[in-house]
């Protein structure tokens, strides 16, 4: 294995690719569970036929979704044992007890009422599912909540004490959970959701309004998600520049990665726009900016100093490229959202949201865009608080297990080509069930649980027992 080939740059690697593929599910599932319960609500409030098509249409690509998330976030919490034990002991009795409190109460809380909002509406009533499918959209937000506040105490440290064995020892729960970045991380990582979701609905409900704009499911489904892209997006980057300047207090450093500052400006720094970050002679080549605008974000005076990673160690400097290219994928990405969404309002102004071809074509190619600027936000955090694991406290070098490189990279291996062929055929039968029009009586996806084998349906059921299949 080649030395440049560490046991903690595959272990890093390792955890990259498979947070990568887990986070996308519950983006997607947070948003989606909340649209699911808006839809049941409007349909029981309207009876609007349309909502409950839609309703039906979207529980089952949901359930797809639910299931392939919990899966990938089993294999990845184990990696905690595996590649980062020291990390694991050294954090456990802060970290241990909130992931814990994420099983207990959101993960029981979806998976106890997920049964009853896919399969229970005829047997408990409309009232009871509705309770149900809320609780199920209550506990992703719940679920998100506990993980981001775990994420945080990562990046913001409080409530702690560090004992003679060198584990950090809860002192103040509140101050842990509801740490300095936590509140910013959950609302930026929640509104991202809720935009992840309104881009894949808006793309289905794009696609099939090119080839019919007259169903009246697909018209309600499309003027949602636009509503949603119109009204959230801008609430997503004013939340995005209230998370950058608390990142600034408390993480400087990623502000500077983030910004492409390698040396300090005392008297107003440049917005670089684009470039090509140099580590070796620490500045950006071919650099397109705007001058002191920067500042005038950061600080909201074109004159305010900001500091560069020239005032940081060099052992203490994240890794620029990787920050500095993230982040502006993140945020091209979010203007263009935007785009979508004034375009849409313009549309709607015109009385052409529904046939407006351009439009549904545009949407149709955005229907990604949230996955990709989610997994970039996630880069840019995660990889602008390295070389920490606990922000100034705790090294990525120092969290590793006693593991060899070539144990991790056999591993990694493995994981690479299983994610592939699982989650890959995964995301392919979703593919499918979008490509069917909202109404369709079947997406690929049964309407009730699978029974047992051996058990005969019952006597209300026609059909023969043998071939039965519903």
């Amino acid at each position: 294995m080649p030395d440049f080939l560490t046991a903690e740059i595959l272990a890093r690697f390792q955890f990259a690719f498979t947070v990568s593929f887990h986070i996308i599910f519950p983006a997607f599932s947070i948003g989606l569970s909340s649209f699911l319960a808006v839809l049941n609500a409007l349909w029981l409030w309207t009876g609007d036929s349309a909502y409950r098509t839609l309703f039906d249409y979207w529980k089952k690509i949901f359930a797809v979704a639910f299931g392939m998330g919990v899966v990938s976030g089993i294999v990845m919490s184990y990696q905690f044992g595996t590649n980062w034990s020291v990390f694991s002991d050294k954090t456990g009795p802060v970290l241990g007890p909130l992931m814990a409190y994420e099983v207990l109460s959101a993960f029981f809380l979806e998976a106890g009422f997920l049964g009853i909002m896919l399969f229970g509406r005829q047997r408990v009533g409309n009232g009871l599912h509705m309770f149900a499918t809320a609780m199920v959209a209550f506990g992703t937000l719940m679920s998100a909540t506990w993980i981001l506040s775990v994420n945080s105490w990562m990046q913001t440290p409080a409530g702690y004490e560090i004992n003679a064995a060198g584990q950090f020892i809860p002192l103040d729960w509140w101050a842990i959970v509801f740490n300095p970045s936590f509140p910013y991380r959950l609302l930026h990582m929640v509104l991202a959701a809720y935009l992840t979701t309104a881009f894949v609905v808006g793309a289905v409900g794009g696609w099939h309004l090119l080839r019919d704009h007259t169903n009246p499911a697909t018209r309600t489904m499309f003027s949602m998600a636009m509503w949603m892209a119109a009204l959230v997006t801008p609430l997503q980057i004013y939340a995005g520049d209230l998370h950058g300047l608390n990142t600034l207090e408390h993480q400087p450093a990623k502000v500077m990665a983030m910004e492409g500052h390698y040396d300090s400006h005392p008297d107003g720094a440049p917005l670089i726009l684009f470039g090509i970050p140099n580590p070796a002679e620490k500045r950006i080549d071919y650099a397109i900016e705007i001058p002191k605008a920067s500042s005038l974000i950061l600080k909201h005076s074109l004159n305010a100093p900001l500091a560069g990673l020239d005032t940081i160690p060099d052992e203490d400097e994240p890794p620029v490229m990787i920050v500095f290219w993230s982040f502006r994928v993140m945020v091209g990405l979010g203007f263009a959202m935007l785009g979508i969404g004034m375009w849409s309002l313009l549309n709607r102004l015109r009385g052409r949201l529904y046939d407006g071809r351009w439009l549904h074509r545009a949407t149709l190619v955005m229907g990604p865009a949230g996955f990709v600027a989610v997994i970039a936000g996630w880069i840019t955090t995660e990889v602008g608080r390295q070389p920490f694991t606990v922000y100034g406290l705790l090294r990525t070098s120092e969290s590793l297990s006693p593991i060899d490189a070539p144990a991790v990279g056999v591993s990694l291996l493995a994981f690479i080509i299983v994610y592939f062929f699982v989650f890959g055929a995964g995301t392919f039968y979703i593919l499918r069930m979008m490509g069917k029009t909202p109404g369709t009586v079947r997406l690929g996806l049964r309407d009730g649980p699978i029974r047992t084998a051996g058990i005969t349906p019952g006597p209300h059921m026609s059909g023969d027992p043998k071939t039965h299949t519903d």
